[in-house]
């Protein structure tokens, strides 16, 4: 059983009418929602305002893959977590970065780059599959269609990928490395692009599939305590024979 863990700001489906006309309960409650139909899959939500954003040392620990969907309150998220999220990625928790999660402190911390791109409000994308024998890519078409969805264009400042699995296409003519995989220490990491909080792309069944695939792609190969040895026993001085 892989343990999910579904992070939400939870802001805009506040404030906003736009959104909250889409996501009433919130984009954690539909993305839950639909990994909860996986028999494989337990899942859980954890919102910024609860105590820890909802990220304590025992929901860490209990996670094997944490979801983060984040878009206007990056700065209130406390360096102490962030740093906590690294670190158990760093030990085998797999990561799921969703849209504007690609500024995210964790995120940030894993790449080591500003991950800065260029966007632009309501467009038309086709998403392509570049890499059909990945397992994110399991059951998914050649391409999606998505009606509205923000532009997010190159250059986007992040590492090589390990693997480009996804690449956008907008209306206006530019390209995004929409699907990218990161292995960082024990943990491996999914960015994925699509995702507006103002259109319902989390109800597309190819999304959710793509979702639900790169869950049980990021879940721990392998779970470490520590990265280093605690007790190393000390080197015999080398004598010649």
């Amino acid at each position: 059983m892989v343990r999910v863990t579904v992070w939400n700001e939870f802001r805009k489906e506040k404030t906003d009418e736009s959104v909250k006309a889409v996501y009433p309960l919130g984009l954690h409650k539909v993305i839950a929602g639909f990994l909860d139909e996986d028999q494989e899959i337990t899942v859980r939500t954890a919102t910024l305002d609860e105590p820890e954003h909802g990220l304590t040392n025992e929901v860490l620990e209990a996670t094997d893959v944490l979801i983060w969907w984040a878009h206007v309150a990056h700065r209130e998220v406390e360096e102490a977590v962030a740093e906590k999220v690294k670190e158990q990625v760093l030990k085998g928790m797999g990561l799921i970065v969703l849209h504007s999660g690609h500024i995210c402190k964790p995120f940030k911390k894993l790449m080591g780059t500003s991950c800065t791109l260029k966007w632009r409000d309501d467009d038309r994308e086709r998403l392509w599959c570049c890499n059909p024998a990945h397992p994110i890519a399991k059951g998914v078409p050649e391409y999606i269609d998505i009606e509205h969805e923000e532009m997010y264009g190159e250059f986007f400042d992040i590492p090589q990928p390990d693997e480009l699995v996804f690449i956008g296409w907008f209306a206006g003519g530019e390209v995004f490395r929409s699907g990218c995989t990161f292995h960082r220490g024990y943990g491996r990491i999914f960015y994925f692009q699509p995702g507006h909080e103002e259109y319902p792309v989390y109800m597309d069944p190819n999304i959710q599939k793509i979702i639900c695939n790169a869950v049980h792609w990021a879940a721990p190969q392998m779970v470490v305590k520590e990265l280093v040895c605690p007790n190393p026993k000390p080197l015999e001085p080398w004598k010649a024979d």
